[in-house]
């Protein structure tokens, strides 16, 4: 190739690279504007979709539902667990040993006072019976002689026609036969008790437990330790109920009592409440019966007790519950809803709405449920407005619309969980 070729294909490619500048330049160009022009777009639609309320400075203030305070005369309680216990316990054991001829009940069924349970055969003990009257019968016929022979003896004794000797011994027959009558019968009264005692009755009124033993078992029975159990029957109505508190509790009750003879003392007759495990609240009424002498030096409790009416069984022997013991005097209290209460860690505390309506935070101490409202022991006064609806909405210095608890709804929402205030230091 030649100097005048190599010139010409240098100057191609200057033209190329000539060329190629300026289509990039122009793309370049082109998408600089595309991008303004939809930034352009974009701030145009974002402005026409901005909403009036935005426009107009903000939201409006949350709507809230508020009340007072309400003053009660009010109680507190302590609450305990304890067990039922049956005022009456029988266990049914034979006194005579024979075997078991029938059973006259259902298990598990109520039973009253005298109701027949069980029977032993009872021929063997009529026997017996029979022979005890025949003995008494014969003592008797000597007891007649011998009383005949001894007055004879005191008319021969006086006349000297017998012997001293033999008047004596007339004497001592007749004495002698006096005994053999009384223990004929004594002998007849205990063979009847025998055939008494093969009919087993219910001591005490009560429900009574399964049989122990079939029809046709030897039963052994007496008074020693080995008799035969054939069956146990607790009593139901009234029913106690036993529990137990600590020495300060104890103390606390004493020095009240000695303040305040209706509450609760040594000699019982306070009022209690109790609850079950499926009660929503302290339903069934009591009173204390019985505190103990002595404080259980193993765990520094003592015990007691209370009575409940029990009718229609409900309160079963052994079951749990929950009892509740006034713990002081009555005094008057602010009590808010358990709803208007919020929590911070270990502290709790209500929203209040002042004047300007701006919600407060106020940090109180609780005191015992009433109902669905909480008492308040400090930290509320009685003229503050308290939010008991819509705190989830509410922020410690955030402006509300407050509405009176009783007038129109405050808004949509309930309190769905009350958010903390703002730490403080």
């Amino acid at each position: 190739m030649g100097t005048a070729g190599l010139i010409r294909e240098q100057s191609e490619a200057q033209a190329l690279m000539t060329v190629t500048v300026a289509v990039s330049s122009f793309s370049l160009i082109r998408g600089v504007r595309v991008l303004a022009a939809t930034i352009a777009l974009a701030t145009l639609l974002a402005s026409c979709g901005e909403s009036p309320q935005k426009k107009a400075g903000g939201p409006p203030p949350p709507a809230v539902t508020v009340a007072k305070p309400v003053k009660r005369s009010v109680f507190d309680y302590d609450e305990y667990v304890g067990r039922f216990v049956a005022v009456n316990r029988v266990e049914v054991r034979a006194r005579v040993s024979g075997y078991l001829d029938g059973v006259h009940f259902k298990d598990g069924q109520k039973v009253k006072q005298g109701d027949l349970l069980f029977t032993i055969d009872k021929r063997p003990f009529q026997n017996t019976l029979d022979q005890a009257r025949a003995n008494l019968t014969l003592a008797n016929s000597n007891l007649a002689y011998t009383k005949a022979d001894y007055e004879r003896g005191q008319q021969l004794a006086k006349e000297k026609t017998i012997t001293e000797q033999a008047f004596q011994q007339r004497s001592q027959a007749f004495r002698n036969a006096e005994a053999a009558v009384a223990a004929a019968q004594a002998a007849v009264r205990q063979a009847e008790l025998d055939l008494q005692f093969t009919e087993l009755r219910a001591p005490i009124n009560g429900r009574i437990g399964d049989r122990r033993v079939s029809p046709g078992n030897l039963v052994t029975g007496g008074s020693g330790g080995n008799t035969t159990l054939l069956a146990t029957i607790v009593s139901t109505d009234p029913i106690h109920f036993e529990f137990t508190y600590d020495e300060a509790s104890l103390l606390r009750y004493e020095r009240m009592a000695t303040r305040d003879h209706d509450m609760a003392s040594r000699e019982g007759g306070v009022p209690v409440a109790l609850k079950l495990i499926d009660d929503k609240d302290f339903v069934h009424k009591g009173r204390m019966d019985f505190v103990d002498n002595v404080i259980d030096v193993a765990t520094g409790t003592i015990r007691a007790r209370a009575v409940f009416v029990n009718p229609d069984g409900l309160f079963t022997p052994g079951m749990f519950a929950r009892v509740r013991v006034v713990a002081s005097p009555p005094y008057e209290a602010l009590l808010v809803p358990d709803v208007a209460i919020g929590s911070e860690q270990t502290r709790k505390f209500v929203y209040t709405v002042d004047d300007k309506g701006i919600a407060r935070p106020k940090y109180v101490t609780l005191g015992q449920l009433s109902g669905n409202l909480r008492v308040i022991k400090s930290g509320l006064a009685a003229d503050d407005v308290v939010i008991v609806n819509g705190m989830a909405r509410v922020r410690p210095g955030l402006k509300v619309r407050p509405q009176e608890q009783n007038g129109p709804p405050g808004g949509a929402g309930a309190n769905a969980g009350a958010a903390p205030p703002p730490k403080t230091n």
